[in-house]
């Protein structure tokens, strides 16, 4: 099993940064409608900072966060409600490089997670990406004709450099 360096250190680190977060905390009231209209999909790597690589800040943006970046069936849902119900009008697809999903194939994924479980992990399916720039052609594609996301949203799609922490657009 792959040793986290944090395990068994509880919570108490956390809340007491949340304590001196709510001191500041600036957000009380408000509507939860994305102030900057913007909704981002994108990977749930720690390297990534969704709203301060489009220079936003809490309460411009809805975001929706999972392995790879990707619009499955979850992200659209969170799409179709934040076009009609929270104030977004442009959606950013963003997976990024250096990506697990991308760089493992589903077989060294399982491989992987089994072995830090010390289950059997050929039964799950992690959704690798064989090839990143078509995934998001085809998340954007799905995104741009589902007939539920309100109609006028603008779509973009980019892949986030993690070592330069520049946007490339994909279309």
């Amino acid at each position: 099993m792959t040793e986290n360096a944090t395990a068994g250190k509880g919570f108490d680190d956390l809340i007491a940064a949340n304590r001196a977060y709510a001191e500041a905390f600036d957000l009380s009231g408000f509507d939860g409608i994305a102030k900057a209209g913007v909704a981002i999909v994108t990977c749930m790597d720690s390297r990534i900072d969704p709203l301060r690589l489009v220079g936003l800040e809490p309460g411009d943006a809805k975001i929706f966060r999972n392995p790879g970046g990707r619009v499955g069936s979850d992200a659209l849902e969170a799409l179709v409600l934040a076009t009609h119900l929270l104030g977004v009008d442009r959606i950013l697809v963003v997976p990024h490089t250096r990506c697990a999903m991308a760089s493992n194939s589903e077989a060294e994924l399982r491989e992987r997670v089994g072995a830090s479980a010390g289950e059997d992990a050929s039964w799950m399916s992690f959704h690798a990406i064989a090839d990143q720039e078509r995934a998001l052609r085809e998340d954007l594609a799905r995104v741009r004709t589902h007939p539920l996301i309100a109609k006028g949203v603008e779509t973009a799609g980019f892949i986030y450099d993690v070592d330069t922490g520049l946007l490339r657009r994909v279309d």
